[in-house]
């Protein structure tokens, strides 16, 4: 084989979950490994030096991308998002493929009813399962995120304070049953005795103020204030980290940094917990609700409105 297309159209922290595939695929093989993602997310494959060429969706697959991708005469396609599109796509191209297995009835069960019958696997393990026989193995040495120069944040930009070591708090999250309340927030970074660095977007901004207001200097509120290549240098030189389920949880597990992952409406039993991290990084679960989880994925807001997924004790978060 000489040409590999590896799709994976979204988000960031899937991305990020397919990479040891791309290192895998290049380092064991020697082949071109071409990925096709969505133009939003480029930039996290874009300086990845196992990857040959990044190609580029908007909403729909066009005959000029089906073009483009034929001109590159693939040998084979490792399918990570085995959605219709991805359907459409292999169905155009005609070469040979594998999809991973998106385990929807396991799923259901442990979500609706509450019988665990998802196997014991990460989904990096599902996703390297697509290319095992081609003669690919794991080789243990978890995910990769690449920070251009250019996006190196000097941390002495934050403050004196927080230039001799801070820990990275990712108060944000895709939905609002992901994530603690303000609140609770509030109550944890004022337990903790580091200088705290606040990540998110530009949706968090208004959070990370409340927070840093109550809390007082120790906190420096970096939501929406940096990209992200510049989020994941602030959590690449963090101490540690506590975070949601979020995109940065996964990038700071490719930094093998030590994190506590907070887990409210879904659970690490689906796949998707940190890979390979910091052997010492811990997940928060309150475990025993005959609730959880109640998605996959989250809600606006608690479907039983109680919200007891996420009331942590705050002694919890200590490393």
């Amino acid at each position: 084989m000489k040409k590999i297309l590896v799709v994976r159209f979204s988000s960031i922290g899937d991305i990020v979950l397919t990479t040891p595939v791309i290192r895998c695929l290049k380092k064991q093989l020697d082949v071109e490994v071409h990925y096709l993602t969505k133009s939003s997310f480029k930039g996290i494959l874009e300086n990845n030096p196992y990857v040959t060429k990044v190609h580029v969706i908007e909403k729909e697959i066009s005959k000029e991308l089906i073009a483009q991708l034929q001109y590159e005469n693939f040998d084979f396609i490792a399918d990570l998002h085995a959605n219709l599109r991805t359907f459409r796509l292999k169905k155009a191209l005609r070469v040979s493929y594998k999809s991973v297995l998106k385990l929807h009835i396991k799923k259901w069960l442990l979500v609706h009813l509450k019988m665990d019958r998802m196997p014991k696997l990460h989904i990096v393990d599902r996703y390297l399962d697509t290319v095992k026989h081609l003669g690919v193995l794991n080789d243990m040495k978890g995910l990769d995120y690449f920070i251009p120069k250019q996006a190196h944040v000097d941390v002495n930009r934050l403050s004196k304070l927080h230039s001799a070591g801070y820990v990275g708090f990712v108060i944000g999250g895709q939905h609002a049953t992901k994530m603690l309340s303000t609140q609770k927030i509030i109550e944890v970074c004022q337990g903790l005795k580091e200088p705290i660095v606040l990540l998110g977007g530009p949706e968090d901004a208004n959070r990370g103020h409340l927070i840093e207001k109550a809390v007082g200097v120790r906190v420096f509120n970096a939501c929406g204030k940096f990209k992200l290549d510049e989020s994941a240098s602030i959590v690449k030189q963090a101490s540690w980290i506590v975070t949601h389920d979020t995109g940065l949880m996964h990038i700071a597990a490719a930094f093998k940094k030590r994190i506590v992952s907070v887990w409210g409406n879904t659970v690490p039993e689906l796949g998707m917990h940190p890979y390979l991290s910091d052997s010492s990084s811990k997940m928060l679960e309150i475990k025993g609700l005959s609730c959880r989880p109640c998605s996959k994925i989250g809600f606006d807001k608690c479907p039983r409105g109680h919200f007891k997924c996420m009331d942590h004790k705050v002694s919890d978060f200590q490393i």
